[in-house]
């Protein structure tokens, strides 16, 4: 879909330069593509301490107990 943006250059520049990405449309792509991943850890984080997984990681990694 072709759109036309009014973008700060300066940031538009800063980000291909950090990133090593060398076209607009690609930078702009990967920064919304980072903002939808970021927005949904965030809602991920809300079930922090919530969720009651009854996991016994040390049987899970092949791991034996010492005691």
């Amino acid at each position: 879909m072709r759109t036309t943006l009014d973008l700060p250059i300066d940031l538009l520049d800063e980000a291909m330069k950090t990133t090593h990405i060398k076209t607009k449309t690609k930078v702009i792509i990967i920064a919304l593509e980072e903002l939808v991943r970021k927005s949904k850890i965030a809602g991920l984080k809300e079930f922090k301490g919530k969720v009651d997984l009854d996991i016994d990681l040390n049987k899970i990694r092949g791991r034996q107990c010492q005691y």
